[in-house]
């Protein structure tokens, strides 16, 4: 690949915008270098630790090509429809049903751009999965641990994306005793349907690092860890599973996101998604 920039033109720019398309980038595919793809190319550059100067030279050509490929293997991480129904057949579930849920309590995509789970790490469980342990997580706070070591809950520290990644591995190595491995991966929820860590015993995995090994093959074992989570965890009398089948949305909603889940909508949203499926 030949080098270009803004008002290049020919076949290596309309290569390139293709993969920028491809990435997610609003660019018109052609064979001109407009100021489009110029905006593209430098906050791609910015995000993959490049120089920003819009030049796709050879540093900038190879990352694109990487991350291209990562995204093909990527998308082969998704869920399918016999997925679905599958898992319609097995729970005994309406596929309206399932459809629904996946749609308003997935997180979108499961896995990030590069082939790993979507996680939010979260620093107060941190702290509890550390007691548990028997760590007294105060002695280990400091200012270059308090982004993912503190005792009560605050969404000032998240990062988003792969960043999260960065915080879990932070907290991981904290300390080289193993109880900061197990506790950091316990503290983080992972996938589509963000299942915590810490519910990795009671689902039926061997260890945390079982449960993180499935959530990183596909989007499928993420709907299992989903159907072993809902059909096991109770609220108000009932598995969770349950008023799902009844299409009790509001108690599904509250005892799967908690008391939040009314500024949410969440139950509306799932009754209209289901009444939507229905239909189809």
């Amino acid at each position: 690949m030949r080098t270009i920039r803004y008002r290049s033109q020919g076949e290596d720019v309309h290569h390139l915008e293709q993969i920028l398309s491809k990435l997610g980038y609003s660019v018109f595919v052609s064979n001109f270098f407009g100021k489009d793809t110029d905006r593209a190319v430098k906050d791609f550059q910015l995000k993959n630790d490049l120089v920003v100067d819009g030049i796709v030279g050879l540093k900038t050509w190879s990352k694109l090509i990487e991350v291209e490929k990562n995204l093909v293997a990527f998308n082969d991480k998704f869920l399918s429809e016999k997925d679905i129904k599958d898992f319609a057949k097995q729970f005994g579930l309406e596929l309206a049903m399932v459809k629904a849920v996946n749609e308003i309590e997935s997180r979108g995509k499961g896995f990030l751009i590069h082939g790993r789970p979507r996680i939010l790490f979260e620093g107060h469980v941190f702290w509890k999965e550390l007691e548990k342990r028997g760590i007294k997580p105060a002695k280990y706070v400091s200012e270059k641990t308090k982004d993912v070591l503190y005792r009560k809950w605050t969404k000032t520290h998240y990062k988003g994306g792969s960043k999260e990644f960065d915080r879990l591995e932070k907290a991981a190595g904290i300390s080289d005793h193993p109880a900061f491995h197990e506790a950091a991966y316990c503290a983080a929820s992972w996938g589509a349907f963000q299942i915590m860590g810490f519910h990795f015993e009671r689902l039926g995995y061997a260890s945390v690092d079982h449960f993180v090994s499935e959530m990183y093959e596909h989007e499928r074992e993420h709907l299992k860890a989903f159907g072993k989570f809902v059909a096991t965890t109770s609220f108000k009398g009932k598995k969770l599973i349950d008023w799902i089948k009844e299409k009790n949305w509001a108690r599904f909603a509250e005892g799967y996101n908690g008391p939040g889940y009314k500024k949410n909508k969440y139950d509306v949203k799932l009754k209209n998604a289901y009444i939507k499926y229905s239909a189809v």
